[in-house]
């Protein structure tokens, strides 16, 4: 098919359609479809395809829907999703084999225990409008890795990227297994009143936790991706100039849209006044003329959202160092500094979601870790930056984060193969990679006893008599450490015969207790 630069109209689903085609989903896993190998990496084939056909038309679509420049779509959307597709292809066969059970003692051995890895079901994807590809179309790969069928809701505040992601799945992949579904919260209020075999959801926390509630009544497992009031924390011992640069990168990516750029800098008094100058020069380095005029700055998605981070700025009681001009019409917020002098500020207590940067000197490294984890205890991420190894490890070792980037802005975020997720209020599970291929997955636990075992496995039945002494002997694991939890290195010789006399080997031991001999 010839490269499409078409963005079809966007139209909400049918709302009493929904129901039917969620069964429809169900229907075609029950019947086994979805499961074979080659049936899988042939549909992860064909989205390939469909991003490179379409890749055009997602560009200009990202374009239309939040100002996004075309190198941050091709590399952070449509690039990721596609190599995503053939790290996934590459390793799947590896990834549904059967695995052996870890750590097998030789009494178990014979029954063959397994890990089966099996398709979940029929699963929900929810995706994000900051991202709107990757983070739609990231977790559908897994779904379809691990032998699913699906439905995406893309997020309607994105409505040009949903529409052409529709066009894509309905184009490219087997309709009666993968399905679109668009529209707003009524929508996906009916979407949620089905039953799913998990729920996969990225967004804010306070639609998280009615998604959860709404799955909890069905015991529907879910996976929540969510935002947080993510740190980073300058220590005077932070090289300023590569600070400045990264975290600068870090909020003018989609106009500071993102669930991982820092939402607040703490940073060390004496380290301030030239973090402050090299962010002017970097943000002057990036944008000659100016953002507003840059065609690589992205624009503010709607005006709701607008007026949310403008009310922000409009409430602080900081000082604006840099920036602070924005235009309601074109939804253009420039990169604005503003150093604030209290946790009660508005720029510190919520989630700006835009391109603001806060700054909160303080005395140390041990008050910024106090404040760290006083504003949010389970931030998505955090981001230490000093060139002293003591200062990073105290602050990982302190500060909980659902991931971190050392001396840098979300780069654990931008490598596909590490799982990405929160911890606490900022989500819960993980995806990418393997880890996309996991969460759409059930592990299943297998054994297989054969007839002939079952006079060793007599044992077990009643009447037990003096059966339970064989058993503890067979059963019971000695400790190689002591009452005081120290190590006794004597006991390997027990270990090397479970029990039994030097020179007897621990498989014909083990049988002798078993039969009673």
């Amino acid at each position: 098919m010839a490269p499409s630069t078409t963005i079809p109209a966007f139209s909400h689903t049918p709302i009493d359609a929904i129901p039917g085609i969620a069964a429809k989903a169900r229907a075609t896993f029950r019947s086994q479809k979805t499961k074979p190998l080659e049936y899988r990496l042939t549909q992860l084939r064909k989205l390939w395809w469909g991003l490179k056909d379409y890749e055009a038309a997602l560009v200009e679509a990202c374009k239309l829907d939040l100002g996004k420049p075309s190198f941050e779509t091709s590399t952070g959307e449509v690039m990721w999703c596609q190599n995503d597709i053939i790290f996934v292809c590459k390793n799947l066969k590896k990834w549904i084999a059967d695995e052996k059970a870890p750590d097998i003692d030789v009494k178990h051995a014979m029954v063959n225990p397994r890990i089966r890895k099996e398709p979940l079901g029929t699963v929900l994807v929810i995706g994000a409008f900051n991202f709107p590809v990757q983070l739609s179309l990231g977790p559908f790969i897994g779904a379809i890795a691990a032998g699913n069928t699906a439905i995406l809701k893309p997020s309607e505040l994105s409505s040009n990227t949903a529409a052409v992601m529709q066009r894509i799945i309905e184009e490219y992949l087997d309709p009666s297994a993968y399905f679109c579904v668009q529209g707003a919260v009524p929508e996906t209020t009916e979407l949620l009143n089905q039953k799913w075999d998990k729920i996969f959801y990225t967004g804010s926390p306070g639609v998280g936790i009615l998604i959860a509630k709404k799955a909890a009544e069905t015991l529907t497992p879910v996976t929540l991706e969510l935002g947080g009031k993510n740190p980073a924390i300058i220590s005077r011992f932070a090289d300023t100039r590569l600070a400045a640069r990264r975290l600068a990168w870090g909020k003018v990516i989609n106009s500071g849209q993102v669930c991982l750029s820092h939402n607040y800098i703490l940073i060390d008094k004496e380290a301030l006044p030239s973090f402050v100058n090299e962010l002017s020069i970097a943000l002057k380095e990036f944008f000659p003329n100016g953002a507003k005029s840059s065609p690589d700055y992205a624009r503010i998605v709607n005006e709701r959202h607008f007026h949310r981070i403008k009310k922000m700025l409009d409430e602080t009681h900081g000082k604006i160092l840099i920036g602070g001009t924005m235009d309601e019409k074109e939804k253009f917020i420039e990169p604005t500094v503003i150093q604030v002098d209290s946790l009660d500020d508005s720029l510190i207590k919520e989630e700006s979601f835009g391109p603001l940067f806060p700054l909160l000197p303080v005395d140390d490294l041990d008050q910024a870790i106090r404040i760290a984890n006083e504003v949010d205890s389970t931030p998505l991420a955090m981001y230490p930056f000093s060139q002293k190894k003591e200062d990073i490890d105290r602050l990982l070792n302190e500060i909980t984060s659902g991931g971190a980037s050392i001396n840098d802005s979300f780069f654990h975020g931008s490598i596909p193969t590490l799982p990405f997720g929160g911890v606490g209020s900022s989500g819960q599970g993980s995806y990418r990679g393997k880890a996309s291929f996991d969460t759409f997955t059930h592990h299943r636990s297998v054994t297989h006893t054969p007839s002939w075992l079952e006079k060793l496995v007599a044992i077990r039945y009643p009447p037990y008599g003096e059966k339970l002494s064989r058993y503890r002997k067979l059963a019971a694991k000695k400790p190689n450490f002591d009452r005081e939890g120290k190590i006794n290195n004597h006991m390997l010789a027990w270990f090397l015969t479970l029990g039994g006399e030097p020179g007897k080997s621990a498989t014909a031991r083990w049988l002798a207790i078993l039969l009673g001999e």
